[in-house]
């Protein structure tokens, strides 16, 4: 349902560039989406633009994309209401609408996350955003695509005919919620891009993976904050008005803060 609300949104170009109502755009035209069996709304992914009021902006924006074990997207909690709270920052926010399984696999998700960030990048001008401040979240299934694509990110190419390709896919921090894995053998921690990792202690395998992770980032001598919560969940998402989650948030707006990725006291 939340799916087809904002697949409605959908338009072409900026018809609503000074106007804040959301609208989708493709990551790629039609019939040049690579490894796309179809050409259903399932086959095409796209980003939803939320965008702050000109007067709030600061630049920076984050790309969001929702969990749901690749088979659904949680857009509510982990998409939406995330994309408002960095829009009450004066922060820009794209829900990233990925291919799903069945059909499809990480491969091609990744491939979608990398091109969400080089769509962003390459149209930061056109939406008053600083290139060097490009965030990506992921949630659960998200996380992990969040972490591939960071393994996977493109070089910019200067020379090449798609414009988007001429920028890099690499995101500049990361929001890491329940679910980004421990480092793979062998992974180049050092250089990682600034990391917060979120997750409660009771969902244990996905907690362990992130302290984990945490341990070989802070090893490697990269930037990384966690957060464990003692009680709760799997699945928490915004934590608005929640009793065990809810600070989740303003730490976020703090390590960012810290970062230089948001502006302070504002």
């Amino acid at each position: 349902m939340i799916r087809t609300i904002l697949a409605s949104f959908a338009i072409a170009g900026s018809l609503f560039a000074s106007d804040r109502t959301p609208y989708n755009i493709p990551l790629w035209e039609q019939g040049k989406v690579p490894l796309a069996s179809g050409t259903d709304p399932i086959d095409t992914p796209f980003i939803t633009v939320f965008l702050p009021p000109e007067n709030k902006r600061n630049g920076t924006s984050l790309i969001v994309a929702p969990g749901g074990g690749n088979i659904m997207m949680m857009y509510g909690t982990e998409g939406m209401e995330i994309a408002e709270r960095f829009n009450d920052w004066g922060s820009a926010a794209f829900v990233l609408t990925y291919r799903l399984s069945p059909r499809y696999r990480d491969d091609a998700r990744v491939l979608d996350g990398n091109r969400a960030v080089q769509l962003v990048r390459a149209r930061a001008k056109e939406w008053n955003l600083d290139p060097g401040k490009i965030g990506f979240a992921g949630f659960s299934a998200g996380s992990t695509l969040c972490r591939s694509g960071v393994a996977a990110a493109k070089a910019a190419d200067a020379a090449a005919t798609d414009t988007l390709d001429r920028v890099h896919s690499r995101p500049d921090f990361l929001v890491l919620v329940y679910g980004p894995g421990r480092a793979a053998p062998g992974e180049q921690l050092k250089n990682f891009p600034p990391t917060f990792l979120l997750c409660a202690a009771a969902d244990r395998g996905n907690a362990n993976g992130s302290a984990q992770l945490f341990m070989d980032l802070n090893r490697a001598g990269a930037v990384a904050e966690i957060h464990v919560y003692q009680k709760g969940r799997h699945g928490f998402g915004a934590a608005y008005g929640s009793p065990e989650f809810s600070p989740w948030m303003a730490a976020l707006r703090h390590f960012l803060e810290q970062g230089g990725f948001l502006p302070r006291g504002r």
